[in-house]
């Protein structure tokens, strides 16, 4: 395996060509390992990669600390190596339910100053708020990260999971590295209108949910029952029929793959890494085991006749269910 690099947008920092996000080591997919989950951090540093993706809100901060432990633990010169991407925003309650989102610039601030503390570094190398604060204008919340930035707490402006007419009006108020939104075979939704105008900004693309939360990773089993605590009991994509017919893309997929000699899951990733160099895929290993398996997707080399079979066994809009349970949809979308 070579890990290559690409650049987040014209204005960010160049990163690993596959970035790491975390949340799966704290949050949403059932209970983890708190060891294996720090060896894979240091498995990921190890192997070159340098984007380690977070969130403030995931397990209320768990998360962050976990990444702190891992970096604190590391080499010297890996921890170096190391870029922090992280979300903020997101409202929760004792109980773990959700409260909306806030974006004022007070709160921005606030919010930076705890994930310093949790995550134990001196400056965080991409900022963005997790969703679309409805009551705040994104040149509010932008211009309270670009604050950071001059004060060297912040090094570059992020977003997350917006439309093309937010884009273009945060990266009119400060220069953006990159979106981070869903992006997969399965979640194709970018290429429309978001993905044309991030390009034309120069703005890359942080592709979560590469594998659909494990779904089109050939390694999810049609019996599989999932803890009450695992996202994915309450997601449309894995209900009933819909499960039993994305599950059955999965097998076309399989089939490819095996033709090549590579797993599903590599596939998969390899097929989002075609999409180009301005796009670098996070994937949600929470074990050395994934982490390896999802590494390997660097070495699979997918020609023109491959990508055609590909998206004729997996077509544009080919999923049943939408990624989030309606709630969380009415957050997402064109704005």
């Amino acid at each position: 395996m070579t890990m290559q690099t690409r650049t987040l947008g014209t204005t960010g920092p160049q990163v690993s060509a596959l970035g790491l996000g975390c949340m799966g080591m704290s949050a949403l997919y059932g209970d983890a390992d708190r060891t294996e989950s720090i060896a894979t951090v240091h498995a990921a540093l190890e192997a070159g990669v340098t984007l380690l993706d977070t969130g403030d809100f995931y397990a209320m901060g768990h998360n962050e600390m976990l990444i702190g432990e891992a970096l604190r633990t590391a080499p010297a010169a890996l921890r170096e190596q190391a870029l922090v991407s992280v979300k903020f925003g997101a409202l929760r309650d004792p109980a773990g339910g959700w409260s909306g989102y806030d974006g004022r610039p007070a709160a921005v601030k606030n919010f930076a100053a705890y994930s310093l503390q949790r995550l134990g570094v001196d400056h965080i190398d991409v900022y963005r708020i997790a969703r679309l604060d409805p009551d705040v204008p994104i040149e509010e919340t932008v211009g309270a990260i670009s604050e950071l930035i001059e004060k060297g707490y912040v090094r570059h402006v992020g977003l997350s999971e917006v439309g093309a007419e937010t884009i273009r009006r945060a990266a009119a108020t400060a220069p953006v590295s990159d979106l981070q939104i869903e992006y997969s075979l399965i979640s194709r939704g970018i290429e429309e209108s978001v993905l044309p105008t991030t390009r034309e900004l120069g703005i890359s693309i942080t592709a979560y949910g590469v594998l659909s939360r494990g779904l089109i990773s050939g390694h999810f089993a049609r019996d599989r029952r999932l803890a009450a605590n695992d996202f994915r009991s309450m997601s449309p994509r894995f209900q009933g029929e819909n499960l039993r017919h994305n599950l059955d893309l999965v097998e076309a997929l399989r089939k490819i793959a095996e033709r090549k000699g590579v797993s599903v899951a590599q596939i998969a990733i390899a097929w989002v890494l075609s999409r180009g160099d301005d796009i670098v895929p996070l994937v949600g290993a929470r074990t050395r085991e994934r982490l390896t398996e999802s590494l390997g997707a660097l070495d699979v080399t997918l020609e023109e006749a491959d990508l055609t079979e590909i998206e004729r066994a997996v077509p544009a809009d080919a999923a049943a269910g939408d990624r989030y349970p309606a709630a969380q949809m009415a957050h997402l979308g064109s704005r």
